[in-house]
C-alpha cells in the first residue's frame, strides 16, 4: 500500500463524533493522525462524498479459517456442535502453508476492509509445519499474517495463542492440534520475534491470547502474561472463555468452578484484558467483568453459526460493561450484520424492541456503533475507535445515493445503515490517513480473489 500523505485536510458535511453527528467539519490529519477539527472548509481539502463516521475494529480473528467458510454446513442428523465443526475445521487446517496463510488473510483483510472494519485483533495459533514441528523461524506463520495486513493496508493487533493442552486435566494436545502446540519458553520467544517484527511494519502492535481455560494452566498461563508484560505493560490479553456449556461444565468438574469466576478468582484482570465470547456466564461473573473493566468480545454471527448462545448483553451494559464486536470465524465478514444480529437476539429473547439503545442515545445504530468502536479500541490497545484529536484517522465515508433511499437525517441514519440497508454502504475507507478503499475498491482486490480462489481449490483437493 501507498504511505499516507504528511498533511491531508477532508471536508465532512456530515461526521459522527463522540458527541454526535456534526456538520461542515474540516479533519486535519498529520501523518496519519487527526491534528485538527476545524469548522467550515479549508481551501485544499477532499470533500468526502457521504456522511464519516469511525471505523469498526474487529476484536477477533481466525483468519485462515475464512479459507473455511462454507464447509461445514452439511449436518450430522441433528447431532452437530461446535464439537463436530472444530473436528473439521482441524482437518482443513492440516495443510495450510506460510503463503496460503498470507493469501486468505489477505483476502479476508481486504474483505474486512469493504465491510467496515479498519484494524483487526487477530487470534492467531496456527504456528508449526503440518507434521507440527516449529519452522526455523517460530513467526513463519505470523510474519506471514503481519505482511498480508500490510499488503490490505487494515491495522493489526497480533496475538499469538499459546496452546498447549487439549482439555482441562491437563489432557495431552490431539494430533489436530499439533500445529498450534508451544512450550511456554517457546511461546515466549515467538512473542518477542512478534513484538520486534511490529517494530518493522505501520500500524502493528501486539498483545497475547492464552486460548482458553482448557488449553493453558495457571502456571502457564501466568508465565506468558508476565513475560509479554515485561515487555509492554498495556498490551492486550484476549481469551476464549465460557463460549460453549461442555466448557463450563468441565471447568466446575477439574475447578469447581464456572470459567470466568476462576478467572477472576486466579488472574489480576484489568481493562488490558478481553474475554472472548463469555456466553454462558452468571450473575456473579458478569458484575465480575464489569468491575475489572475488561471487554467483552462478542462475534454474534459465529456464536449463532455455531449454536453457542446468547450472551446477556443488555445486562452487561445495563451493569456498566463494555463490549467489542468480532468476526470469529468469518462466516460473515460484515460490521453491520455482526451489530444487528446482536440486537436481534436481544430482541427475540426479551420480546422487545430497540433494546439495546439508551436514554441519551435513542439509535440503536448509533448506540452500538460507537460503544464498539470504543470497545474494540480498548481491546487492541490502539489510538483509534473515535474520530477526535490525536486519534488515528480511520474512518468510513458512507453511501449517501445509498443511504437516501432509507430513514435519513441524524436521528436515522446509523439505524438505516446497519438495519435497513439493502447492500453495503462502505463507499471509502481510511487507515491511519491512507485511503485503502475509493468507490467500493481496493487496488489488489483483484489479484487477491484470483490468488485467493485458486488455494481454495487445492486445500479442498486436499482435504
Amino acid at each position: 500500500m501507498n504511505q499516507h500523505a504528511a498533511t491531508q485536510h477532508l471536508f465532512a458535511k456530515d461526521i459522527l463524533l463522540d458527541n454526535g453527528w456534526q456538520h461542515d467539519k474540516t479533519l486535519i490529519i498529520n501523518n496519519g493522525i487527526i491534528a485538527d477539527i476545524i469548522d467550515g472548509k479549508t481551501e485544499p481539502a477532499v470533500v468526502a462524498s457521504g456522511p464519516v463516521i469511525p471505523g469498526m475494529v474487529n476484536c477477533h480473528s481466525h483468519a485462515f479459517q475464512r479459507g473455511f467458510a462454507g464447509f461445514s454446513e452439511q449436518g450430522s442428523e441433528g447431532n452437530d456442535s461446535f464439537w463436530t465443526w472444530r473436528k473439521i475445521m482441524y482437518k482443513f487446517v492440516d495443510h495450510i502453508s506460510p503463503e496460503q496463510a498470507q493469501v486468505i488473510a489477505r483476502q479476508l483483510y481486504i474483505e474486512m476492509l469493504k465491510a467496515g472494519y479498519t484494524r483487526v485483533a487477530e487470534f492467531h495459533y496456527l504456528h508449526h509445519d503440518s507434521e507440527g514441528k516449529p519452522y526455523p523461524e517460530l513467526s513463519t506463520m505470523a510474519k506471514a499474517v503481519f505482511k498480508a495486513a500490510s499488503e490490505s493496508g487494515i491495522g493489526i493487533t497480533m496475538l499469538p495463542v499459546l496452546y498447549r493442552f487439549s482439555g482441562f486435566g491437563p489432557l495431552a494436545p490431539t494430533h489436530g492440534q499439533r500445529r498450534f502446540i508451544n512450550s511456554v519458553e517457546q511461546f515466549n520467544q515467538l512473542v518477542s520475534d512478534c513484538i520486534e517484527h511490529a517494530k518493522t511494519q505501520s500500524n502493528a502492535n501486539v498483545g497475547i491470547a492464552p486460548h482458553s481455560l482448557r488449553a493453558v494452566d495457571l502456571e502457564s498461563l501466568q508465565g506468558a502474561v508476565a513475560h509479554l508484560k515485561s515487555l509492554d505493560d498495556k498490551a492486550p490479553v484476549h481469551i476464549h472463555i465460557a463460549e460453549q456449556m461442555q466448557e463450563v461444565n468441565d471447568c466446575l468438574v477439574h475447578y469447581q468452578k464456572r470459567p470466568v469466576q476462576w478467572l477472576l478468582d486466579n488472574i489480576d484482570i484489568d481493562s488490558s484484558w478481553c474475554l472472548i465470547h463469555a456466553t454462558h456466564i452468571d450473575d456473579s461473573e458478569l458484575k465480575g467483568i464489569v468491575e475489572t473493566g475488561a471487554i467483552a468480545g462478542i462475534c454474534p454471527t459465529t456464536e449463532a453459526n455455531l449454536g453457542d448462545g446468547i450472551f446477556p448483553t443488555v445486562e452487561f451494559l445495563e451493569a456498566g460493561g463494555r463490549l467489542a464486536i468480532g468476526s470469529d470465524s468469518h462466516i460473515s465478514v460484515n460490521a453491520c450484520e455482526e451489530l444487528k444480529l446482536l440486537e436481534y437476539a436481544q430482541r427475540l429473547q426479551k420480546q422487545q424492541r430497540a433494546v439495546l439503545a439508551t436514554t441519551a442515545t435513542p439509535s440503536v445504530g448509533r448506540c452500538l456503533w460507537q460503544h464498539s468502536t470504543k470497545g474494540g479500541a480498548i481491546s487492541t490497545a490502539s489510538n483509534t475507535g473515535e474520530i477526535a484529536i490525536g486519534r488515528q484517522a480511520d474512518l468510513l465515508v458512507l453511501d449517501q445515493d445509498k443511504l437516501r433511499l432509507y430513514a435519513g437525517g441524524d436521528d436515522y441514519r446509523m439505524d438505516s445503515f446497519i438495519f435497513a440497508s439493502a447492500s453495503n454502504a462502505v463507499r471509502d475507507v481510511m487507515v491511519l490517513g491512507q485511503w485503502v478503499i475509493q468507490q467500493y475498491q481496493h487496488p489488489a482486490q483483484q489479484q487477491s480473489t484470483d490468488e485467493f480462489a485458486q488455494v481454495i481449490k487445492q486445500l479442498s483437493a486436499g482435504s
